[in-house]
Protein backbone atom coordinates (compact mmCIF):
# COMPACT_ATOMS: atom_id res chain seq x y z
CA UNK A 1 0.00 0.00 0.00
CA UNK A 2 1.57 3.11 -0.78
CA UNK A 3 1.76 5.86 1.78
CA UNK A 4 1.92 9.52 1.84
CA UNK A 5 5.39 10.85 2.07
CA UNK A 6 6.32 12.29 5.38
CA UNK A 7 5.51 15.77 6.05
CA UNK A 8 7.96 17.58 7.70
CA UNK A 9 7.80 20.88 10.15
CA UNK A 10 10.50 23.09 11.75
CA UNK A 11 10.52 24.82 14.92
CA UNK A 12 12.78 27.97 14.65
CA UNK A 13 14.88 28.55 17.14
CA UNK A 14 18.27 30.11 15.67
CA UNK A 15 21.13 27.56 16.47
CA UNK A 16 19.06 25.36 18.34
CA UNK A 17 16.28 24.82 15.24
CA UNK A 18 14.99 21.47 14.87
CA UNK A 19 12.81 19.60 12.43
CA UNK A 20 9.84 17.17 12.85
CA UNK A 21 9.00 14.61 10.57
CA UNK A 22 5.90 13.04 10.45
CA UNK A 23 4.47 10.23 8.85
CA UNK A 24 4.17 6.16 8.57
CA UNK A 25 6.85 3.66 8.14
CA UNK A 26 9.73 6.32 9.77
CA UNK A 27 11.06 3.60 11.94
CA UNK A 28 12.20 1.52 9.11
CA UNK A 29 13.50 4.77 7.06
CA UNK A 30 17.32 4.60 7.17
CA UNK A 31 17.63 7.61 5.51
CA UNK A 32 15.47 9.38 7.51
CA UNK A 33 16.86 7.96 10.76
CA UNK A 34 20.73 8.76 9.88
CA UNK A 35 20.24 12.51 8.48
CA UNK A 36 19.09 13.30 12.03
CA UNK A 37 20.90 11.35 14.25
CA UNK A 38 24.57 12.03 13.15
CA UNK A 39 26.35 10.77 16.11
CA UNK A 40 28.47 7.60 15.60
CA UNK A 41 27.07 6.83 18.92
CA UNK A 42 23.85 6.17 20.66
CA UNK A 43 22.11 5.11 23.58
CA UNK A 44 18.23 4.33 22.94
CA UNK A 45 16.01 5.28 25.56
CA UNK A 46 13.19 3.19 26.11
CA UNK A 47 10.58 1.27 28.61
CA UNK A 48 9.84 -2.53 29.05
CA UNK A 49 6.46 -2.22 27.21
CA UNK A 50 7.72 -0.51 23.72
CA UNK A 51 10.92 -1.69 23.70
CA UNK A 52 9.93 -5.12 22.67
CA UNK A 53 7.84 -3.70 19.92
CA UNK A 54 10.00 -1.47 18.05
CA UNK A 55 13.78 -0.84 19.97
CA UNK A 56 15.03 -3.77 17.76
CA UNK A 57 14.02 -2.62 14.30
CA UNK A 58 14.80 0.97 15.33
CA UNK A 59 18.36 -0.04 16.16
CA UNK A 60 18.37 -2.05 12.80
CA UNK A 61 17.77 1.10 11.08
CA UNK A 62 20.48 3.06 12.64
CA UNK A 63 23.04 1.73 10.17
CA UNK A 64 26.73 2.29 10.51
CA UNK A 65 26.21 3.50 14.18
CA UNK A 66 27.23 1.43 17.64
CA UNK A 67 24.01 1.76 19.31
CA UNK A 68 23.21 0.66 23.26
CA UNK A 69 19.51 0.31 24.51
CA UNK A 70 18.23 0.44 27.37
CA UNK A 71 14.77 -0.40 28.69
CA UNK A 72 13.04 1.53 31.60
CA UNK A 73 10.27 0.80 33.99
CA UNK A 74 6.89 1.70 32.84
CA UNK A 75 4.16 4.58 33.78
CA UNK A 76 5.06 7.89 35.23
CA UNK A 77 5.46 6.53 38.83
CA UNK A 78 9.24 5.61 37.93
CA UNK A 79 9.64 9.22 36.76
CA UNK A 80 11.97 9.90 39.24
CA UNK A 81 15.83 10.26 40.58
CA UNK A 82 16.39 7.23 40.99
CA UNK A 83 15.25 5.90 37.62
CA UNK A 84 16.98 8.50 35.59
CA UNK A 85 20.29 7.34 37.27
CA UNK A 86 20.09 3.91 35.19
CA UNK A 87 19.97 5.87 32.01
CA UNK A 88 23.30 8.13 33.78
CA UNK A 89 24.65 4.56 34.61
CA UNK A 90 24.08 2.96 31.00
CA UNK A 91 25.81 5.93 29.37
CA UNK A 92 28.85 6.29 31.68
CA UNK A 93 29.09 2.20 31.20
CA UNK A 94 29.21 2.71 27.43
CA UNK A 95 31.89 5.30 27.75
CA UNK A 96 30.18 7.53 25.48
CA UNK A 97 31.50 11.20 24.98
CA UNK A 98 30.33 14.55 24.34
CA UNK A 99 29.90 13.91 20.49
CA UNK A 100 27.56 10.65 21.13
CA UNK A 101 23.24 10.67 21.43
CA UNK A 102 20.28 9.77 23.64
CA UNK A 103 17.20 8.83 21.31
CA UNK A 104 14.05 8.60 23.68
CA UNK A 105 12.03 5.64 22.13
CA UNK A 106 8.82 5.49 23.86
CA UNK A 107 5.89 8.02 25.00
CA UNK A 108 6.26 11.57 27.25
CA UNK A 109 7.88 9.32 30.75
CA UNK A 110 10.21 8.48 28.17
CA UNK A 111 11.29 11.08 26.30
CA UNK A 112 11.07 13.53 29.57
CA UNK A 113 13.51 11.54 31.55
CA UNK A 114 15.80 10.76 28.51
CA UNK A 115 15.71 14.47 27.66
CA UNK A 116 16.62 15.33 30.81
CA UNK A 117 19.48 12.99 31.24
CA UNK A 118 20.74 14.11 27.87
CA UNK A 119 20.56 18.08 29.04
CA UNK A 120 22.99 17.16 32.33
CA UNK A 121 25.54 14.20 31.11
CA UNK A 122 28.71 16.03 30.30
CA UNK A 123 26.63 19.19 30.41
CA UNK A 124 24.54 18.73 27.65
CA UNK A 125 24.75 15.94 24.43
CA UNK A 126 22.43 15.79 21.82
CA UNK A 127 19.29 14.11 21.55
CA UNK A 128 16.63 12.49 19.23
CA UNK A 129 12.94 12.07 20.36
CA UNK A 130 11.11 9.05 18.86
CA UNK A 131 7.82 9.22 20.08
CA UNK A 132 5.11 6.25 19.94
CA UNK A 133 2.31 7.94 22.11
CA UNK A 134 -0.41 9.84 20.36
CA UNK A 135 0.36 12.61 23.64
CA UNK A 136 4.01 12.50 22.81
CA UNK A 137 3.77 13.37 19.22
CA UNK A 138 1.41 16.12 19.52
CA UNK A 139 2.68 17.11 22.93
CA UNK A 140 5.73 16.31 24.99
CA UNK A 141 8.40 15.38 22.70
CA UNK A 142 8.24 18.74 20.71
CA UNK A 143 9.11 21.99 22.41
CA UNK A 144 12.46 20.73 24.60
CA UNK A 145 10.99 20.37 28.27
CA UNK A 146 12.45 17.87 29.84
CA UNK A 147 12.62 16.35 33.40
CA UNK A 148 11.20 14.14 36.28
CA UNK A 149 8.29 14.56 39.03
CA UNK A 150 9.29 14.55 42.81
CA UNK A 151 6.39 14.08 45.49
CA UNK A 152 5.54 17.69 46.04
CA UNK A 153 4.66 18.38 42.34
CA UNK A 154 4.80 17.20 38.64
CA UNK A 155 7.87 18.42 36.59
CA UNK A 156 9.53 19.96 39.30
CA UNK A 157 12.98 19.23 38.52
CA UNK A 158 13.94 19.01 34.75
CA UNK A 159 15.55 21.77 32.60
CA UNK A 160 15.14 23.10 28.16
CA UNK A 161 16.93 21.54 26.16
CA UNK A 162 16.10 21.31 22.42
CA UNK A 163 16.18 17.87 20.62
CA UNK A 164 18.10 17.67 17.45
CA UNK A 165 14.87 16.30 16.08
CA UNK A 166 11.45 14.74 16.17
CA UNK A 167 10.14 11.85 14.39
CA UNK A 168 6.60 10.68 14.64
CA UNK A 169 5.97 7.53 13.06
CA UNK A 170 2.31 7.38 13.05
CA UNK A 171 2.48 3.42 12.72
CA UNK A 172 3.61 3.18 15.88
CA UNK A 173 0.04 4.35 17.67
CA UNK A 174 -2.09 1.05 16.22
CA UNK A 175 0.13 -0.72 19.29
CA UNK A 176 -1.36 2.07 21.58
CA UNK A 177 -4.01 0.90 24.48
CA UNK A 178 -7.02 2.23 23.77
CA UNK A 179 -7.35 4.33 27.05
CA UNK A 180 -3.44 6.09 25.98
CA UNK A 181 -4.88 7.00 22.55
CA UNK A 182 -8.25 8.69 24.46
CA UNK A 183 -5.41 10.45 26.93
CA UNK A 184 -3.07 11.93 23.94
CA UNK A 185 -6.54 13.52 22.01
CA UNK A 186 -6.92 15.70 25.22
CA UNK A 187 -3.73 17.17 24.24
CA UNK A 188 -5.01 17.60 20.54
CA UNK A 189 -8.18 19.18 21.74
CA UNK A 190 -6.41 21.44 23.84
CA UNK A 191 -4.79 22.97 20.93
CA UNK A 192 -8.26 23.67 19.21
CA UNK A 193 -9.56 24.94 22.68
CA UNK A 194 -6.70 28.10 23.21
CA UNK A 195 -5.83 28.45 19.65
CA UNK A 196 -7.52 27.47 16.78
CA UNK A 197 -11.81 26.97 17.08
CA UNK A 198 -11.44 25.89 13.04
CA UNK A 199 -8.84 23.09 14.13
CA UNK A 200 -11.27 22.14 17.40
CA UNK A 201 -14.46 22.41 15.17
CA UNK A 202 -12.04 19.91 12.65
CA UNK A 203 -11.81 17.86 15.90
CA UNK A 204 -15.26 17.82 16.71
CA UNK A 205 -16.24 16.41 13.37
CA UNK A 206 -13.41 13.55 13.49
CA UNK A 207 -12.91 12.50 16.94
CA UNK A 208 -14.81 9.04 16.06
CA UNK A 209 -12.01 8.36 12.78
CA UNK A 210 -9.31 9.47 15.18
CA UNK A 211 -10.40 7.00 18.02
CA UNK A 212 -10.80 3.97 15.31
CA UNK A 213 -6.76 4.95 14.56
CA UNK A 214 -7.69 6.52 10.82
CA UNK A 215 -3.78 7.37 9.55
CA UNK A 216 -5.44 10.10 7.72
CA UNK A 217 -7.13 12.03 10.15
CA UNK A 218 -4.36 10.94 13.00
CA UNK A 219 -1.65 12.47 10.79
CA UNK A 220 -3.52 15.71 10.28
CA UNK A 221 -4.24 16.36 14.08
CA UNK A 222 -0.49 15.35 15.01
CA UNK A 223 0.96 17.95 11.77
CA UNK A 224 -1.94 20.54 13.22
CA UNK A 225 -0.78 20.74 16.77
CA UNK A 226 2.40 20.80 16.05
CA UNK A 227 2.02 24.01 13.44
CA UNK A 228 0.29 25.72 16.60
CA UNK A 229 3.20 24.55 19.30
CA UNK A 230 6.18 25.28 16.83
CA UNK A 231 5.07 28.63 16.17
CA UNK A 232 4.46 29.15 20.07
CA UNK A 233 7.48 27.81 21.13
CA UNK A 234 9.48 29.89 18.25
CA UNK A 235 8.62 32.64 19.93
CA UNK A 236 9.05 31.89 23.50
CA UNK A 237 11.08 29.09 24.12
CA UNK A 238 11.58 29.20 28.14
CA UNK A 239 8.15 29.71 29.05
CA UNK A 240 8.24 33.27 29.99
CA UNK A 241 4.73 34.52 28.55
CA UNK A 242 2.63 33.18 25.54
CA UNK A 243 3.95 29.75 25.76
CA UNK A 244 2.31 29.13 29.63
CA UNK A 245 -0.99 29.33 27.02
CA UNK A 246 0.19 25.31 26.10
CA UNK A 247 -0.95 24.79 29.59
CA UNK A 248 -4.48 24.78 29.54
CA UNK A 249 -5.84 22.65 32.21
CA UNK A 250 -2.32 21.34 33.65
CA UNK A 251 -2.18 23.38 36.45
CA UNK A 252 -5.41 21.80 37.79
CA UNK A 253 -4.50 18.65 36.12
CA UNK A 254 -1.04 18.32 37.91
CA UNK A 255 -3.13 18.75 41.28
CA UNK A 256 -4.81 15.66 40.37
CA UNK A 257 -1.68 13.71 39.54
CA UNK A 258 0.30 14.45 42.19
CA UNK A 259 -2.94 13.90 44.40
CA UNK A 260 -3.46 10.46 43.54
CA UNK A 261 -0.44 9.26 43.46
CA UNK A 262 1.71 9.85 39.58
CA UNK A 263 0.18 6.66 37.38
CA UNK A 264 -3.16 6.32 38.90
CA UNK A 265 -4.55 8.98 36.32
CA UNK A 266 -2.95 9.35 32.62
CA UNK A 267 -1.57 12.91 32.10
CA UNK A 268 -4.16 13.30 28.92
CA UNK A 269 -6.73 12.30 31.17
CA UNK A 270 -6.20 14.74 34.14
CA UNK A 271 -5.71 17.66 31.59
CA UNK A 272 -9.22 16.86 30.14
CA UNK A 273 -10.70 17.13 33.59
CA UNK A 274 -8.40 20.45 34.03
CA UNK A 275 -9.45 22.13 30.89
CA UNK A 276 -12.96 21.53 32.09
CA UNK A 277 -12.48 23.65 35.18
CA UNK A 278 -10.40 26.34 33.55
CA UNK A 279 -13.44 26.36 31.46
CA UNK A 280 -16.19 26.42 34.27
CA UNK A 281 -13.80 29.39 35.77
CA UNK A 282 -13.96 31.27 32.90
CA UNK A 283 -17.91 31.05 32.51
CA UNK A 284 -17.61 32.25 36.01
CA UNK A 285 -15.91 35.11 34.67
CA UNK A 286 -18.09 35.99 32.36
CA UNK A 287 -15.89 34.73 29.39
CA UNK A 288 -17.63 31.66 27.91
CA UNK A 289 -21.49 30.85 28.09
CA UNK A 290 -23.27 27.85 29.26
CA UNK A 291 -23.22 26.44 26.09
CA UNK A 292 -19.05 26.82 25.17
CA UNK A 293 -18.87 24.95 28.68
CA UNK A 294 -21.57 22.11 27.79
CA UNK A 295 -19.56 21.58 23.96
CA UNK A 296 -16.40 21.34 25.70
CA UNK A 297 -18.03 18.59 28.08
CA UNK A 298 -19.58 16.74 25.74
CA UNK A 299 -16.36 16.50 23.58
CA UNK A 300 -14.29 15.21 26.27
CA UNK A 301 -16.92 12.28 26.31
CA UNK A 302 -17.25 11.54 23.08
CA UNK A 303 -13.24 11.34 23.25
CA UNK A 304 -13.57 9.05 25.84
CA UNK A 305 -12.51 11.10 28.37
CA UNK A 306 -12.84 11.78 32.21
CA UNK A 307 -15.45 14.97 32.91
CA UNK A 308 -15.15 14.58 36.43
CA UNK A 309 -12.72 14.85 39.27
CA UNK A 310 -11.10 13.05 41.97
CA UNK A 311 -12.89 13.97 45.50
CA UNK A 312 -9.24 15.17 46.77
CA UNK A 313 -10.91 18.49 48.15
CA UNK A 314 -10.57 22.20 47.27
CA UNK A 315 -8.04 22.99 49.90
CA UNK A 316 -5.52 20.52 48.95
CA UNK A 317 -6.34 20.98 45.81
CA UNK A 318 -5.08 24.56 46.26
CA UNK A 319 -2.17 23.73 48.11
CA UNK A 320 -1.18 21.82 45.79
CA UNK A 321 -1.68 24.29 42.30
CA UNK A 322 0.66 26.40 45.05
CA UNK A 323 3.67 24.51 43.87
CA UNK A 324 2.89 24.75 39.90
CA UNK A 325 5.98 26.54 38.15
CA UNK A 326 3.38 29.00 36.74
CA UNK A 327 3.32 30.73 40.05
CA UNK A 328 5.02 34.22 40.20
CA UNK A 329 5.01 35.80 43.57
CA UNK A 330 2.99 33.99 45.16
CA UNK A 331 -0.42 34.04 43.13
CA UNK A 332 -1.06 31.11 40.88
CA UNK A 333 -1.40 32.45 37.31
CA UNK A 334 -3.91 29.92 35.38
CA UNK A 335 -4.78 29.73 31.67
CA UNK A 336 -8.29 30.26 31.47
CA UNK A 337 -10.16 30.92 27.75
CA UNK A 338 -11.41 33.92 26.48
CA UNK A 339 -13.72 32.49 23.93
CA UNK A 340 -13.41 29.31 22.36
CA UNK A 341 -10.02 29.10 20.56
CA UNK A 342 -8.70 31.65 22.59
CA UNK A 343 -6.84 31.61 25.46
CA UNK A 344 -5.23 33.79 27.93
CA UNK A 345 -2.86 33.66 31.05
CA UNK A 346 -3.95 35.40 34.38
CA UNK A 347 -3.26 35.75 37.52
CA UNK A 348 -5.82 38.40 37.86
CA UNK A 349 -9.37 36.49 38.88
CA UNK A 350 -11.55 36.53 41.72
CA UNK A 351 -10.26 34.50 44.75
CA UNK A 352 -13.89 33.05 45.62
CA UNK A 353 -14.61 32.52 42.05
CA UNK A 354 -11.41 30.07 41.88
CA UNK A 355 -12.54 28.30 45.16
CA UNK A 356 -16.39 27.54 43.74
CA UNK A 357 -14.83 26.35 40.86
CA UNK A 358 -12.52 23.86 43.13
CA UNK A 359 -15.46 22.83 45.34
CA UNK A 360 -17.63 21.90 42.04
CA UNK A 361 -15.12 19.54 40.94
CA UNK A 362 -12.99 18.49 44.12
CA UNK A 363 -15.83 18.26 46.44
CA UNK A 364 -18.97 16.98 44.49
CA UNK A 365 -19.21 12.85 44.70
CA UNK A 366 -17.32 12.11 41.27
Amino acid sequence: MMRDAPATLRIELAERSYGIVIGEGLLDDADILTRYVTARDALVVTNVTVGPLYAERLVEALTGKRVRTLALPDGEQYKTLDVLGRVFDALVEARLNRDACVIALGGGVVGDMAGFAAACYQRGIDFVQVPTTLLAQVDSAVGGKTGINHAGGKNLIGAFHQPRAVISDLATLRSLPPRELRAGLAEVIKYGLVDDAEFLAWIERHVEALLALDMQALGYAVRRSCEIKARIVAADEHEHGQRALLNLGHTFGHAIETATGYGEWLHGEAVAVGMLLAADLSQRMGFLDAKDLERIRILLRRAGLPDTAPRIGATHAFELMGMDKKVLQGRIRLVLLSRLGAGMISGDYPADALQETLRTYFEAAA
